[in-house]
């Protein structure tokens, strides 16, 4: 959870396929026996909140260097790979997933310079290679390939940016997944590495000629490592190559007045430097600066962080802005360059009850619009003038429609539950689209189906949910479920195909998704019903979901699974603490699950819009307090439940999972197991080599599979 710092290509799968094997069948496995390491408690470790003093006796696990935390990350793993191992069908899981995930995946070509770039994974390599063909030429050469910069593959290409003529590229390296990333400086023309490699965290490179490029960085914590020292003020600077990074000027940003997520990046003809400010992950200022004239002022665009804003064009009359100022989904506004404060915005695109996303290609502009989780896109010239409606395959989401202004064609992404993704090149003058990938899978989309469905929240509010399953299988209640959810930070969960769910489907399986409160489904104002104070509205929106499943015999309490990351880590935790008999298993990964101590570790504090902080206030406190999974955890039993999370893991730091898998531990009173699995070398999530992500993946639905009792086909 961050303020979105989009890389410069997004890798698309194309995804294998499943076989249209006989439903799993339901059957009760042995027990087996799990003996948990000794956690030490340490008793005396209290804090005091506006009077209420509130215990930490697992607080030294917090410390991610100290020699007794590695000795009980080491005993835990030891304990989980031990209860992994006892899983008969195991062994054909990975099988299946791994022949599953063995196929080619692309991502969407991009032009730079006098070439076209794209990844490209031949089936189980650990990363995806980028390669680059000159114009006129069909023979690939490998540009980048991340397999060769660890031998394990667990260091990855996490983004890269060019200069404008393409002959000069700085690309952005992940170690282990970490936050904090190197950036390298190559020759693109001989492919030759510069001396130039920078430390950042949370910004890629934006070039200024090819003499040097703005990027934006963190000074290194003070305090705890690396890893979970708390990140506080970002600033952006400019680096000119064959300097050191310590010599790097600073363009904008202080100690004094510091904020925790800047953005800087050039126009494309390079003569505005645009200047994004945050200190949290909804609201932003925006400034912008004149390279044009020697010396010239930052100026404010808007000056305060109350609402959301981003410069999709330019031309020589003014900057294009996406902004949900007075527009809860969404609007697009022209500035004038003059001048181009709120007041003298002219709206282009009028806001709709869609929730609006603007992007620029070939002198034109594509809105995307979702409703109800789904997209539509339009074509519009600069004037708001809708030109055609983009012609997409189904209901599904789509994405890309982006590039220079001198393109000609671009191209986009469509995917859905049940349709692997697949790459369309769009022709901008004629508004047509022809296939460019297609998945060659045996996957049949038609023999699946997902349906979308409106139930009730606890207050009345109806939330959307999408269920996806094999066409035939009989809804009796007896199908395994996995219900996925997020509710949080405006994200929206839109359709998107998964080989990893395979492994559910074609074992008569369910996989549900609400589009719960808090996210972004509906814009800003379904955002902020699960915000502060109304955040346990997306927690009673998760437990509908799953009664409603029950009720209408998609599942029942003893064959459902729930699941999410993050932010819907903390979902999964709230929702089994408040309400342990929801469902049989429980998947709590990377979850913020301390809501009175997240914010002092690394950029945890830019999550308080969201969540607001136990120093806030005394309401603030007792109603993170009641929510609060590590601290709402009593004797009970609870779902069998796997913890998962990272050595690395720099964004929700592990000391939250290690701290309440520990808890929970001590607390099961019932047969389920207390599980945790933490991942080395791996971090928030993005990076993780093919063989960590099949070995994970396996674990995950064996584990589901033997406690719900279910055979797999395999």
């Amino acid at each position: 959870m961050q303020r979105k710092y989009v890389l410069p290509v997004v890798c698309i799968a194309l995804l294998s396929a499943c076989n249209n094997s006989s439903d799993s069948t339901i059957t009760t496995f042995k027990n087996i026996d799990v003996k948990y390491p000794v956690t030490k408690k340490d008793t005396t470790v209290k804090d005091d909140y506006f009077g209420t003093a509130v215990a930490d006796p697992y607080r030294w696990l917090e410390n991610d260097t100290s020699a007794e935390t590695a000795a009980w990350v080491k005993a835990e793993n030891e304990v989980t790979q031990g209860y992994f191992s006892q899983i008969p069908f195991r062994d054909a899981i990975r099988k299946r997933y791994e022949k599953i995930f063995n196929y080619e995946k692309y991502s969407a070509p991009f032009r730079q310079g006098k070439h076209t770039y794209y990844y490209k994974n031949s089936g189980l390599q650990n990363q995806s290679v980028l390669y680059r063909e000159a114009d006129g030429s069909s023979a690939p050469d490998t540009f980048l390939d991340p397999n060769t910069f660890s031998k394990d593959g667990t260091t990855s290409l996490a983004g890269i940016a060019f200069s404008k003529d393409g002959s000069m590229a700085a690309y952005n390296i992940s170690e282990g997944g970490s936050d904090w990333q190197k950036l390298v400086v190559m020759n693109a023309a001989d492919k030759k590495q510069l001396a130039d490699t920078l430390e950042i965290k949370f910004s890629g490179a934006s070039w200024k000629g090819n003499d040097g490029f703005y990027y934006c960085n963190y000074e290194r914590p003070k305090q705890g490592s690396v890893l979970s020292g708390k990140n506080e003020s970002h600033k952006l600077y400019y680096h000119k190559l064959g300097t050191s990074q310590k010599e790097d000027k600073l363009v904008y940003g202080s100690d004094a007045s510091p904020v925790r997520y800047m953005g800087g990046y050039l126009s494309e003809d390079e003569r505005w430097l645009f200047i994004s400010t945050a200190n949290e992950t909804y609201g932003g200022a925006l400034f912008v600066q004149d390279l044009s004239k020697p010396n010239s002022p930052v100026v404010p665009i808007v000056a305060d962080m109350k609402n959301n804003h981003a410069i999709v064009d330019v031309d020589d009359q003014y900057f294009y802005i996406q902004t949900d100022l007075d527009a809860p989904t969404g609007k697009l506004v022209a500035a004038p360059i003059a001048d181009p404060k709120p007041a003298n915005w002219k709206t282009i695109i009028p806001a709709k009850p869609e929730v609006l996303s603007v992007s620029a290609v070939g002198g034109t502009l594509y809105c995307t619009y979702m409703k109800d989780a789904v997209n539509k896109v339009y074509e519009f010239d600069h004037s708001g003038k809708q030109i055609r409606e983009v012609e997409l395959p189904g209901l599904g989401t789509a994405g890309g429609f982006s590039g220079k202004k001198e393109e000609k064609e671009t191209y986009f992404v469509f995917t859905s539950y049940t349709n692997p993704a697949t790459i369309y090149k769009l022709d901008i003058a004629t508004g047509k689209s022809s296939l460019y990938k297609e998945s060659k899978v045996e996957f049949k989309p038609s023999d699946f189906e997902s349906k979308q469905v409106f139930y009730t929240s606890k207050d009345g509010t109806k939330i959307p949910m999408i269920i996806t399953y094999k066409k035939g299988v009989e809804l009796n209640g007896k199908n395994p479920c996995l219900l996925y959810g997020y509710g949080g930070f405006s994200v929206s969960l839109t359709p998107a195909f998964s080989t990893s769910n395979v492994i559910l489907l074609e074992n008569g399986g369910v996989y549900a998704v609400p589009n719960l409160r808090g996210g972004g489904e509906y814009g800003e104002d379904w955002h902020n019903l699960g915000v502060k104070m109304k955040k346990q509205n997306v927690f009673d929106d998760f437990i509908a979901a799953a009664q409603y499943l029950i009720d209408n015999k998609y599942t029942s309490k003893d064959m459902l699974a729930i699941a999410g990351g993050s932010n819907g880590g903390l979902l999964v935790g709230a929702c089994m603490t408040q309400k342990p008999d929801m469902c049989k298993v429980a998947f709590p990964a990377v979850g913020v699950m301390d809501m009175l101590r997240y914010h002092k570790f690394t950029a945890g504090a830019g999550w308080a819009y969201d969540y607001g902080t136990s120093a806030d206030s005394k309401e603030m406190f007792e109603y993170l307090y009641r929510y609060s999974p590590l601290h709402n955890i009593r004797p009970a039993s609870y779902p069998a439940t796997l913890v998962t999370t990272a050595d690395h893991d720099d964004r929700v730091v592990p000391a939250h999972s290690f701290k309440f898998a520990a808890t929970l531990q001590e607390n099961q009173k019932g047969a389920n197991p207390v599980l945790i699995r933490i991942e080395t070398k791996a971090g928030h999530g993005a990076g993780k080599s093919t063989q960590q992500i099949i070995e994970e993946q396996t674990d995950k639905w064996s584990f589901l599979f033997y406690n719900l009792g279910v055979k797999p086909v395999y």
